[in-house]
């Protein structure tokens, strides 16, 4: 019989070896609609953190049209750990980042990084909801969720601009792409998944799955959002 610390050891040896990265660039198919720029001026400690206009981040792609923020997940995956601590900071009055997703049970260190108040109010709906003040004083906070749940934004009812989107998994494996487009998930053990890709602009009801065969190296998996039609009468 093995003991317990053995069994766990082999079993982290099997997935290391038994397992993909699955990788992927996420692109917008069809004319970007214009960033607004944030009003930002009714609070003298927003509007001085910033030397250039802040501009809103519902969609943001760079010249290839590829998309930053979207977060990609592997359905029905199991195991996988919190690869850095979870942090939701408060800086320039702009929510860092503005995509997260994060273990249920893990804690999520909230931050603010401004000389001004804020109010972090969670739109969650499976998870208990939470509002909270944060006055400059007070440097950070610390949340857990319990249930896993699609994306919900968490808000400042102070500065109503500001506004943030997390996801709560029973799994590790999840990431959010960078500002070309391109995400990475490590260390899935093999076998066949359905690979989910959400974007703010489209919610669930427009997120993109599709079907993988996860296999020991890279497995390419790469999603495009389309702008949806306008039906004519």
């Amino acid at each position: 019989m093995l003991d317990s610390k053995t069994s766990i050891v082999l079993a982290l040896a099997f997935s290391l070896v038994f397992s993909g990265t699955i990788t992927g660039t996420v692109t917008f198919d069809g004319k970007a609609p214009k960033r607004k720029k944030l009003k930002m001026n009714a609070d003298p400690v927003c509007g001085s953190s910033h030397e250039k206009p802040v501009l809103d981040e519902k969609l943001i792609l760079n010249d290839k049209n590829q998309i930053k923020n979207v977060l990609v997940w592997v359905k029905g995956a199991k195991g996988g750990q919190p690869k850095s601590p979870a942090v939701l900071d408060q800086s320039g009055c702009v929510y860092s980042p503005h995509v997260l997703g994060v273990m249920k049970g893990e804690d999520l260190l909230i931050k603010n990084s401004d000389a001004t108040l804020h109010n972090i109010h969670s739109m969650s709906k499976t998870n208990s909801s939470f509002n909270f003040a944060m006055p400059k004083v007070v440097k950070e906070k610390t949340v857990s969720f319990e249930k896993v749940e699609e994306p919900f934004a968490i808000k400042c009812d102070v500065h109503p601009w500001m506004k943030s989107w997390v996801s709560v998994f029973d799994h590790g494996f999840f990431a959010v792409t960078d500002e070309n487009g391109n995400y990475s998930i490590e260390g899935v053990p093999e076998g066949e998944y359905e690979v989910v890709a959400w974007q703010e602009r489209f919610k669930m009801k427009g997120a993109i799955t599709q079907k993988v065969n996860v296999k020991n190296g890279k497995n390419n998996v790469n999603f495009t959002f389309k702008r949806p039609s306008k039906n004519k009468k």
